[in-house]
């Protein structure tokens, strides 16, 4: 199966460059793309030092959604890797790890858990594992989330929500001594409080539109289609 990474990008000039490298030192991964998704500082610059790596700059920011959904329309790999821009520590054992059980067949979706990383970032993903941005899918999963340009942060909502609704074969990896940067580390305490506010503003507001659209098909005469 052919492999093509997908790397959402927001302002993420400090860190992308050590996320493209372990991605560039793995077989497994045919295709690097970046979506700079609206960036305002010098990530699309940082990526393009690196050879054989496929840069989208979208100009106006669309959500993680959105910039992955651009990235799938521009391949046609059967697996979509995807990882985040700000991750700390990644290297060759993480990405073949979660590559491995959707390429062997074991899963049509493996979820990178974090462990032995960083004591909030590995809490928070114990927390809620199924918010983990790190993720190999097959592509004719990605592409049957029908408003994933939409989902903006609440896309690992929707994946999460898609996998348990068609009991898609789903297989947690865990991901030694890896993490990322906190959002209160690149903005400041208090701008990264409120884009931490607003990242869960949008994921409640994605989970709400998919309760309302589940409980208007489960009413009364109406139908499925």
């Amino acid at each position: 199966m052919k492999v093509a990474a997908i790397v959402p990008a927001y302002n993420e000039e400090q860190t992308i460059g050590r996320v493209i490298y372990a991605l560039q030192h793995t077989s497994l991964v045919d295709r690097i793309i970046v979506v700079s998704d609206g960036s305002e500082d010098r990530t699309v610059e940082a990526a393009s030092a690196f050879d054989n790596v496929e840069i989208i700059e979208l100009l106006e920011n669309r959500g993680k959604g959105g910039a992955i959904k651009v990235g799938l329309d521009h391949c046609r790999e059967e697996v979509i890797l995807i990882i985040d821009a700000d991750l700390i520590g990644l290297n060759i054992k993480h990405i073949e790890s979660l590559l491995e059980p959707v390429i062997e067949g074991r899963a049509e979706m493996s979820v990178g858990i974090f462990e032995k990383g960083r004591a909030v970032t590995d809490f928070a993903q114990k927390m809620a594992p199924f918010l983990s941005g790190q993720r190999a899918i097959k592509r004719d999963l990605l592409e049957n989330i029908s408003d994933l340009n939409l989902s903006r942060f609440g896309i690992e909502v929707a994946l999460h929500q898609y996998a348990e609704e068609k009991q898609v074969a789903v297989e947690i990896v865990q991901l030694p001594d890896l993490s990322h940067v906190m959002k209160e580390e690149k903005l400041g305490f208090w701008k990264g409080i409120l884009a931490r506010v607003k990242m869960y503003w949008e994921i409640l507001r994605y989970v709400l539109k998919i309760e309302s659209k589940a409980s208007k098909s489960h009413l009364p005469g109406s139908k499925k289609f």
